[in-house]
């Protein structure tokens, strides 16, 4: 994070609106290609997660090819990095104090010594209010400085008033995999509080969801909005979905409920690792599928990963 583009305190992407910067070389995926690993969750028809399952309920397929397991354990232990990216734009301004107690108290259950968090606001700007820290004090400190951009409503020809400040969430979500996430070990997971409408990004979000998968990765989105703004729960949906996350609805149901689910997912998983009988590191997209040999089971796992050489 100490380079001229990285992510600062109270200056964050100086100069990206000149354009895409960080592109001019792309990072290599933290595992090599001749091992990858996969972390998922398993859960029954009636949507509770499973946790007493062996290799041997499994296949492996990438790209529709069989691939034999080198590595198989219920994945508790591992440490965890978490970024927090809230949206601070108009459109979420009643839920940013409710957001910065949940995730308070979110931080104070799930971090243990080993893991790390940090804390990044998008809306017109984006800022980094905490780097990457096991100090749940700290975090908490960031949060209370978190706040939210007044709404500025303009009449369009429609009735739908709109904040033209912008919601810079695929930008957050790039930065946040390429200039943290990519060089940290363990399992990686970015939790959006958002309503999904990105407004002024420079990055699309096909060049951000890439920059997740080269991260290896996993996006949970916290879906909430006001009918009177715009919302694009699609966005979310292919950004947690393609790497193994999934969304929350926080309009129906509490913040803190919803944190206590993901923190009950992240402590839930399996862990995967193979060889590709595919070795070629040619910088392709393959896809792979856990296919559980109960039918009666669904797997939640990201659908592939670049396969980049060193």
């Amino acid at each position: 994070m100490k380079t001229p583009n990285s992510l600062t305190r109270r200056n964050v992407l100086a100069g990206l609106a000149a354009g895409p910067v960080l592109l001019a070389q792309d990072p290599v995926i933290r595992v090599d290609v001749q091992l990858v690993n996969i972390t998922f969750t398993v859960r029954n028809k009636q949507g509770g997660l499973v946790g007493n399952l062996t290799k041997d309920d499994f296949a492996v397929f990438e790209d529709g090819k069989p691939q034999e397991v080198n590595r198989f354990e219920r994945d508790t232990d591992l440490p965890l990095t978490i970024g927090l990216l809230i949206d601070v734009s108009g459109s979420m301004y009643n839920v940013i104090g409710t957001g910065r107690r949940a995730a308070a108290e979110f931080f104070r259950k799930v971090l243990r010594p080993k893991d790390l968090a940090f804390l990044i606001t998008f809306g017109s700007q984006l800022e980094l209010m905490q780097d990457l820290t096991s100090s749940t004090s700290l975090l908490e400190k960031g949060l209370n400085q978190v706040e939210g951009e007044r709404p500025t409503r303009v009449m369009t020809q429609g009735p739908v008033p709109t904040t033209p400040r912008g919601t810079r969430m695929f930008d957050a979500v790039y930065l946040a995999s390429d200039e943290v996430l990519k060089n940290e070990a363990g399992r990686k997971v970015i939790v959006l509080l958002t309503d999904g409408a990105d407004q002024g990004s420079v990055y699309k979000a096909a060049e951000a969801l890439k920059r997740t998968h080269l991260a290896d990765a996993v996006i949970y989105s916290f879906f909430y909005y006001e009918p009177m703004y715009g919302s694009d729960e699609g966005a979310l949906k292919r950004l947690s979905g393609d790497t193994g996350g999934r969304v929350f609805d926080v309009r129906r149901g509490s913040l803190d409920k919803a944190f206590d689910q993901l923190q009950e997912e992240m402590r839930s998983q399996y862990a995967i690792s193979y060889s590709p009988a595919n070795d070629k590191k040619d910088g392709a997209f393959r896809r792979v599928e856990i296919k559980p040999k109960d039918s009666n089971l669904k797997v939640q796992a990201r659908r592939g990963y670049y396969a980049t050489g060193s």
